[in-house]
């Protein structure tokens, strides 16, 4: 592939959930800029075709699982030694209504967003060089009161508090921790199982309750996750930027 800028030269960056939508585009701009990529996540024939198209190291790999991430920072530090960039996307969503939460939904939910994201992180902790970068993605969710997204508002809230934490207490090793938080985003995570005409009621109906007037799409928040993992953000530490089209910020 042909470099852009070349901001991430023989730097190693690895995408947890990096197979579709926002960690897909972030590892298609990370390799256009000459990163050493390792990619993560559940679907082979996805990790095939990531692998071939980006000259990455593919790795199935389910977050929800510490002994998976485990294995997968193993291959990934005797491939390529260690981390640079670490950009941890892996995410599920689901609603449901107070009175209908089960534990298993909550377990669901939480074992991917929350708690594996954080062994995810602890599992890349030994393999990540001083001065590197740690970008999570969030959710504007975290803050605002959605009916319904009890359960993975509190995840993301949770993941949130982690990673304000995360970014102090890795000041010592100059290791920036970030979130970038999307708003209404057209990817392939809310169309799945879904009639050509109901998702496109669902991408009106998104549109229309953020300001900017459309849905932001995965490339846009890619070229967020490349600014804060990058020299560029140098002086920024602890993070949540908000890509949303104002939904957040204009409220």
């Amino acid at each position: 592939m042909v470099s852009i800028s070349g901001e991430f030269v023989d730097r190693c960056v690895v995408v947890l959930g990096g197979t579709a939508g926002i960690g897909l585009a972030a590892a298609r701009r990370f390799r256009e800029e000459g990163a050493k990529l390792a990619v993560t996540g559940r679907n082979m024939d996805a990790l095939r075709d990531v692998a071939e198209d980006l000259d990455a190291l593919a790795i199935r790999s389910d977050i929800a699982d510490p002994q998976q991430s485990a294995g997968a920072m193993a291959e990934i530090e005797e491939t390529l030694g260690g981390i640079d960039v670490l950009f941890v996307n892996a995410g599920v969503g689901g609603f449901a209504p107070v009175e209908q939460v089960t534990e298993e939904f909550w377990d669901q939910i939480h074992d991917v967003n929350l708690r594996g994201a954080f062994f995810a992180i602890q599992r890349a902790l030994p393999l990540m060089r001083d001065g590197g970068g740690i970008v999570i993605t969030g959710s504007i969710g975290s803050l605002a009161a959605v009916p319904g997204n009890v359960v993975y508002a509190a995840a993301k809230a949770g993941l949130r508090a982690m990673a304000r934490i995360l970014a102090k207490e890795l000041l010592p090793r100059r290791i920036r921790v970030n979130m970038v938080s999307p708003g209404p985003t057209d990817t392939e995570i809310f169309k799945r199982d879904a009639t050509p005409e109901i998702i496109a009621e669902m991408k009106a109906m998104m549109a229309g309750v953020v300001p900017i007037g459309r849905m932001g799409s995965s490339e846009e928040l890619a070229e967020a996750v490349l600014f804060l993992a990058s020299a560029r953000a140098s002086f920024i530490n602890g993070v949540d930027l908000f890509v949303d089209g104002g939904c957040i910020e204009l409220r």
